[in-house]
């Protein structure tokens, strides 16, 4: 039986800080619009950073989909559920904002991911998501998985790239600048990292 929970702490913020993966889903207002679900995981790219507040590394890679229906809309939800232990699935559904790397708000939201690299490749900005309702329910038809170990492709495919190619890339990539839908994407040209 699910419940729903006050604040992230404790057992639940032990819980989803162990998570090597996550997910998160967004939609546009649009009735008709396309929703995104997109899978988390490089280590130390998640943080709780209050009791209500999380925050994820949004990096290159996949298209803008998130970005574009926050800035129009806020809702988000995350999801965790366990793959190993007991079963257990949980989501905080609540008011996402992109800080884009030109923020000044950036540097500082940066520090707070001590096990990432000093200057992570191909990052484009860090979503806050501000809880409005945390429920777990059983994972009781969750199957049993083994984490082994992060892939190193991501790191190895943008390490090669500067501000300036970055961009490049982002303005060459479709449904970066713009959603599915046409909404408002990623900022082009990408601001240049403030750290």
């Amino acid at each position: 039986m699910g419940k729903t929970y006050e604040r992230l702490d404790g057992r639940l913020r032990a819980f989803i800080e162990a998570q090597p993966l996550f997910f998160t889903a967004t939609a546009p207002l649009s009735g008709d619009g396309t929703v995104n679900l997109s899978p988390k995981g490089l280590r130390g790219s998640f943080v709780v950073l209050d009791a209500l507040t999380l925050a994820y590394l949004d990096f290159a890679g996949s298209n803008a989909e998130t970005i574009a229906h926050l800035r129009e809309n806020g809702r988000i939800t995350l999801m965790w559920c366990a793959f190993q232990g007991p079963p257990n699935i949980v989501r905080v559904h609540g008011r996402g904002e992109p800080v884009f790397r030109d923020d000044p708000r950036f540097p500082e939201l940066l520090a707070r991911f001590p096990d990432i690299e000093p200057s992570p490749h191909g990052l484009r900005a860090v979503i806050v998501v501000h809880a409005e309702l945390i429920r777990d329910s059983c994972g009781y038809a969750v199957p049993y998985m083994a984490y082994e170990e992060d892939r190193d492709l991501h790191a190895k495919r943008f390490a090669r790239e500067d501000d300036a190619s970055l961009s490049a890339y982002f303005t060459r990539k479709e449904h970066i600048a713009t959603s599915l839908d046409g909404l408002p994407g990623l900022p082009l040209p990408l601001p240049p990292s403030s750290v």
